[in-house]
């Protein structure tokens, strides 16, 4: 097995987005070649409901796939094909925007106030930017967990891990998209194909992402790598990307690790984004525009 070692270590940055929620954004700003395929990750835990019951009222999207997974609170949603429904606790929402859709997520907290997720953003290969809009729902229930016998375990949102498969599929990036928890204590390997990009994000406790033993661009960890200090350990709001090899190893600090695992094939395509909106071409990003302006955004969905 070949270790991937840590490229970069990135604390996520806080943000405003929608009618004015306060959340941190881990990428999605500036240049994401080296996420490709996946263009945005915010992390939109807040325990203030003040900071995001103005939520994200009525917005376009098209040439992508966004991704909500919430942890805690509630998420309602509405769009422009008539859907309305609510995502909760440990549910996952896939919505493929294609050729636009417009809609709205406004988010409730619990009871406790907290409102806990996570918005992913993939971006759609040109084949698929004007595909039909259509989403994937799932609930808590039918995510699968694996355990080892360590105590790690493994919710799969999608792809396959362990002998598992998540529910969402027919994505065109072919994501593996993991929730991973590892015990106080312990060391984990996990193996991820070479040909992906991946890259992990830290929620709760920390730990070290171990490096291989060769030399390594700073910041990253040598030969010793269980003994260093920080930016080597890995905590809450962290996003740590990583470089080639076939698998992730990752020693859990004392309070345990919780991060998101998250991979995907690059579609290496020339991107143009501005806002909600994600081409190929500049020309095709102002003609996104002109049709909002008009009216013509939405196309006709046939059966």
């Amino acid at each position: 097995m070949s270790l991937r070692p840590v490229k970069r270590l990135i604390k996520s940055k806080p943000t405003l987005e929608g009618a004015g929620v306060h959340l941190r954004r881990a990428f999605g700003f500036g240049n994401t070649k080296d996420f490709d395929p996946f263009l945005l990750l915010d992390d939109f835990r807040n325990d203030v409901p003040e900071d995001y019951l103005a939520g994200f009222p009525w917005h376009p999207h098209r040439g992508i796939e966004t991704i909500t997974y919430v942890l805690a609170g509630t998420v309602d949603h509405g769009d422009s094909m008539g859907n309305h429904g609510t995502i909760a606790a440990g549910d996952v929402q896939w919505m493929t925007a294609g050729s636009g859709i417009i809609h709205q997520e406004m988010p409730k907290g619990d009871t406790a106030g907290r409102m806990h997720g996570f918005q992913l953003w993939a971006n759609l290969p040109s084949s698929l930017k004007m595909t039909p809009p259509h989403y994937q729902e799932v609930k808590a229930a039918d995510i699968p967990v694996v355990k080892d016998d360590d105590g790690t375990a493994v919710r799969i949102v999608s792809g396959s891990f362990w002998g598992k498969s998540g529910p969402v599929d027919g994505i065109a990036a072919e994501p593996v998209y993991l929730d991973v928890s590892v015990p106080p204590g312990r060391r984990k390997s996990l193996p991820i194909e070479t040909a992906r990009h991946v890259f992990a994000y830290v929620f709760a406790g920390a730990g070290k992402f171990c490096n291989a033993s060769g030399p390594l661009a700073v910041p990253t960890e040598g030969v010793g790598w269980a003994d260093t200090t920080p930016p080597s350990q890995a905590d809450n709001r962290s996003l740590v990307l990583f470089d080639n090899g076939d698998e992730v190893t990752v020693q859990a600090g004392d309070d345990g690790i919780r991060f998101l695992l998250v991979s995907g094939k690059p579609l290496e395509e020339p991107v143009a984004w501005y806002g909600p909106i994600v081409m190929n071409t500049q020309e095709q990003l102002r003609q996104a525009f002109e049709e909002l302006e008009r009216g013509t955004f939405l196309k006709p969905q046939t059966s």
